[in-house]
């Protein structure tokens, strides 16, 4: 059973200015740190799709996003609810299903949410943290779909154009 004496909660958002406008907004009760991106996407170095097995995508951790990986486990692991906060767009859903992912597995009791909000105020912020809800799978699909087929075009049609 996952224990919850005493721990804070945590909330992950972009980029570090965000996460320190949010933190003098929130109370201490709450740990806001930045994700600085995707963490987790397709390798750089190879095409990183399996083409004969429907698609599907072979995602590894950024390179030089361990560390923020391993860091975001720290916290998570002296949090009692973890809230995602990446920006309102499907790249931005695809972070934050990502860093869902990475938590579920190592914690799979933490009540890891999403929470969304468009203007970085005190009021957007409270407001969002009062609604949090599930991952939008279809925007997760759709920005998946949009960089496997990016990806296809890069690595196999590009040279032929080059040509």
């Amino acid at each position: 059973m996952y224990e919850v004496i005493n721990k804070m909660k945590l909330v992950v958002v972009e980029s570090p200015a965000k996460a320190k406008t949010i933190n003098k907004y929130l109370g201490s009760e709450y740990k806001v740190t930045a994700s600085m991106g995707h963490i987790i996407d397709l390798p750089k170095s190879r095409i990183g799709i399996d083409i004969d097995n429907n698609f599907k995508p072979e995602y590894i951790t950024v390179r030089g996003k361990g560390k923020i990986l391993t860091d975001l486990k720290k916290f998570a692991a002296n949090a009692k609810t973890v809230l995602l906060a990446s920006d309102n767009d499907r790249e931005g859903e695809a972070i934050a299903f990502h860093i869902y992912d990475a938590l579920n597995k190592r914690f799979p009791e933490l009540p890891i949410k999403r929470i969304v909000f468009n203007e970085i105020t005190k009021k957007a912020v409270s407001a969002a943290i009062k609604e949090p809800r599930e991952i939008n799978e279809d925007l997760v699909d759709a920005q998946q779909a949009r960089r496997v087929l990016d990806r296809i075009v890069g690595y196999k049609i590009s040279p032929i154009l080059w040509k």
